[in-house]
């Protein structure tokens, strides 16, 4: 007689967490003061919304990355934990806001990102522009760096941001393009390296920087291949770091990534000729990001003078 047990769907089967990828909840003074700050001037972060795990760390030391232009994207990346749909008005009050922010953690270094705004003619170029001005005038000595959405189909976006001389231009890669149709399909691999390599026609003196991902299925000789990518499109600065599961609906993890790999990562992108290179499980674009600016800085100079002897 036929077994008449029909197979049920297996659950996939969990990765569990392991002990290099674990965080302490964030409990301490400073970084309550941070949040409160944020919730005053109105700000969001996209430490909060992008569930970052460093969030306790960076906060209590009065670090934030901002997000401007709302909490709200348009689009839907299989990776990101930024809400979507259709945004609100843009806050024309918000660079105002922004720079008096920066002015009471006194920070040496500021990150402000944003979401995808691609309702918005110039995808928000204008609106990033007004911010660093705003900065540059109450905050003279903060350095400032921006990480960008890739204003595809804006054109004009991108000189419009680089004439307002950031420091660091950062426009994070994400994921080897064989993934980008399923973790990243409002992008394109290219368009992305394109925008990187002409903030750098346009102003050579503006570090770039670029991150991207692993976990999400990635081969070594992929990541390398970005790699080599990115210099091509000369970024300075390069970060790799763990991919983690925002929610059951969002792209699952392959794998997490051993320490020792991300070692290879670093080992590997130095011999490539980055100014700066971030490899770790929790590495995340904006992590240390003052830290390192100022390391990056001091690796061009260091090369400079080298070209000078």
């Amino acid at each position: 007689m036929a077994d008449t047990h029909t197979l049920q769907p297996q659950e996939p089967t969990k990765l569990k967490k392991p002990d290099w990828i674990r965080v302490k909840a964030p409990v301490s003074e400073g970084y309550k003061s941070t949040r409160d700050l944020m919730r005053e001037k109105k700000l969001h972060t996209v430490c909060e919304e992008a569930a970052c795990p460093n969030i306790g760390e960076c906060w209590s030391q009065g670090h934030a990355t901002v997000m401007i232009l709302g909490d709200t994207c348009t689009r839907a990346c299989a990776f990101c934990n930024v809400k979507t749909g259709v945004p609100g008005m843009v806050d024309a009050d918000e660079p105002r806001h922004l720079a008096e922010a920066i002015g009471k953690l006194q920070l040496k270094h500021v990150v402000i990102t944003s979401v995808d705004r691609d309702d918005l003619e110039d995808g928000g170029a204008a609106h990033f522009a007004k911010c660093i001005e705003y900065l540059r005038m109450t905050a003279p000595s903060t350095t400032v760096e921006i990480l960008t959405p890739d204003f595809q189909k804006k054109d004009g976006s991108i000189e419009i941001v680089t004439r307002a001389r950031p420091d660091v231009f950062n426009h994070n890669i994400e994921t080897v393009p064989r993934l980008y149709r399923t973790i990243r399909p409002g992008a394109r691999y290219f368009h992305s390296l394109y925008l990187l390599q002409r903030v750098k026609e346009l102003d050579p003196s503006i570090f770039t920087k670029s991150g991207l991902m692993v976990g999400l299925g990635e081969t070594k000789e992929e990541v390398v291949q970005v790699m080599d990518d990115l210099r091509a499109a000369d970024v300075d600065f390069i970060t790799i770091g763990q991919y983690l599961q925002p929610t059951p609906q969002h792209a699952p993890i392959d794998r997490y990534v051993h320490p020792d790999e991300f070692e290879y990562y670093y080992r590997v992108a130095k011999t490539k000729g980055f100014l700066m290179v971030a490899a770790s499980p929790l590495t995340r674009s904006s992590y240390h990001a003052g830290d390192d600016f100022a390391k990056m800085r001091a690796n061009r100079d260091a090369l400079l003078a080298d070209k000078r002897a």
